[in-house]
């Protein structure tokens, strides 16, 4: 299985950005620790950070032709915002699981809106950095019944 994970705004600055919310943790531990789980779990994994939201709408678009099986996308404020990152994950057809490391249900106003989770598989929040391992078991099983 081959899965690709997006990262949006800001979460380049893990560690830095909000330790209260985000914890100390940086963005290179991050991926570290997903790289860790995918190799335990026999999955290819590949990233993409960017603070650019036609970046992750290019990256989106690309999983289609490299094949990707799964998607794990944090989108950070783009969650809110990106009409255009839902209409990619629409038109490529990969199952896509949505993160959050904070409980941005339980955080203000406008995170209540997420365009994201209406094309995504199930949405993951609020379990920090776990919510990515989280994630990619939960494509692992559901391809694995597909297949």
């Amino acid at each position: 299985m081959k899965f690709l994970v997006i990262n949006g705004s800001n979460l380049n600055l893990l560690g830095i950005r909000e330790p209260d919310i985000y914890g100390k943790a940086t963005y290179k531990d991050l991926v570290d620790m997903i790289s860790l789980h995918a190799k335990e779990k026999g999955v290819e994994v590949s990233f993409v950070q960017s603070n650019h939201e036609g970046d992750l709408v290019d990256a989106i678009g690309q999983a289609y032709f490299d094949k990707v099986d799964g998607i794990i996308i944090n989108p950070g404020a783009y969650t809110h915002t990106s009409i255009a990152i839902m209409d990619a994950v629409k038109a490529v057809s990969i199952p896509t699981v949505e993160v959050h490391i904070s409980k941005v249900d339980e955080r203000e106003d406008f995170r209540q809106i997420s365009y994201i989770r209406k094309a995504a598989v199930k949405t993951i929040a609020g379990f920090g950095f776990e919510g990515y391992t989280m994630a990619m078991d939960f494509l692992v099983e559901m391809l694995g019944e597909k297949a």
